[in-house]
């Protein structure tokens, strides 16, 4: 292996950073893909996290347009992992929340990730896995002060 090139200034360190995890984002997807991309598989995750929601519910958690919303629970429908339910605070609208089905997918899908990144940490040292799991500490604090965006 090389030496790490040296990133001394907080915005080469950003810049890579963001690529990194960006490459690793996309590598993820790809290892999970299991013929429902992106937009699907990331409406259904947030059906599991924040269930059962309408169709605008849906469209605020993912930043999306209320039209795209219907079509992917529509999808997500087809594919039956998801189920519709009346709305007790809305008699016109419907909630949606996963089904068996739908447990099951998200579980496999999380599952092929964790093996593709188990397969790769298995060929690095005890120390580089060290330091990876401190990494990973590190940027879960990053993200959870994501919020406070003043410069220290």
């Amino acid at each position: 292996m090389t030496d790490a090139p040296d990133r001394s200034s907080v915005p080469e360190v950003a810049a890579h950073l963001r690529l990194v995890i960006t490459r690793t984002a996309r590598r993820l997807r790809t290892e999970a893909s299991a013929g429902l991309g992106p937009s699907l598989g990331a409406a259904l995750a947030t059906v599991e996290r924040w269930g059962p929601l309408s169709p605008s519910e849906l469209a605020d958690r993912e930043g999306i347009r209320r039209p795209s919303a219907t079509r992917i629970v529509a999808r997500l429908e087809e594919e039956g992992l998801v189920g519709r339910e009346p709305d007790p605070d809305d008699g016109r609208s419907f909630r949606v929340s996963l089904t068996a089905q739908g447990v099951e997918h998200i579980r496999d899908v999380r599952s092929r990730k964790d093996a593709f990144l188990a397969r790769r940490l298995e060929r690095l040292s005890a120390e580089d896995r060290a330091t990876l799991d401190r990494a990973s500490d590190l940027l879960e604090r990053l993200l959870e002060d994501a919020g406070d965006d003043e410069p220290r």
